[in-house]
């Protein structure tokens, strides 16, 4: 499947709220290629000259929901400040086991491919998570822990599996009160 900005479901399309479900592992040649395309767009939304070429806007993150698959597939490209890949992820069936009581924000806000337009505020979320999932690079199952920026957006990936945009963890009365004892990620 091509991904591009136009192949992306927005948030105006109800199947964007549907709730996703788990997919057989190791996954069948149809989810691997969807996920090997979803790893694709994630790594090159990010450098200019294909982006602008093939119609991609930046994204550390996708999942498969947002091209209308309402499957529990997940991958995530986290780079450092020279551009370089630091960790990717590409998850199947990912299930938060744990998660700490002290929240996290990003300072700037949460943003999303699927959501055109800026709802500014503070999206606050667990710091710290342990995951298990079905990891598709390594074809095995594993559990990890997080913390900071990645469980950040890893949350706002796995929260597209059940429906949730970044915006319904906003505040509608005061969108940029700092939640009690969290942390800033700059």
């Amino acid at each position: 499947m091509k991904i591009n900005n136009d192949t992306i479901i927005k948030d105006d399309d109800p199947r964007i709220r549907e709730k996703s479900v788990d997919v057989p592992v190791p996954l069948n040649e149809e989810d691997r290629q969807l996920m090997e395309d979803m790893l694709t767009y994630v790594k090159n939304s990010t450098i200019e000259e294909i982006a602008e070429k093939e119609n991609l806007k930046p994204a550390v993150g996708i999942s498969a929901i947002q091209v209308a698959v309402p499957k529990k597939l997940v991958a995530v490209v986290l780079r450092d400040e020279e551009g370089n890949i630091e960790r990717e992820y590409a998850l199947a069936n990912p299930k938060v086991l744990s998660s700490s009581i002290e929240k996290a924000y990003i300072g700037s806000g949460e943003g999303c491919l699927s959501v055109p337009e800026d709802h500014e505020g503070y999206v606050p979320r667990s710091r710290r998570i342990k995951v298990r999932a079905y990891d598709c690079l390594k074809d095995e199952e594993v559990t990890f822990r997080v913390s900071d920026y990645p469980a950040i957006v890893l949350q706002h990936e796995f929260d597209h599996l059940k429906g949730i945009l970044y915006y319904d963890h906003i505040q509608k009365d005061d969108p940029f009160r700092k939640p009690e004892g969290a942390f800033c990620i700059e």
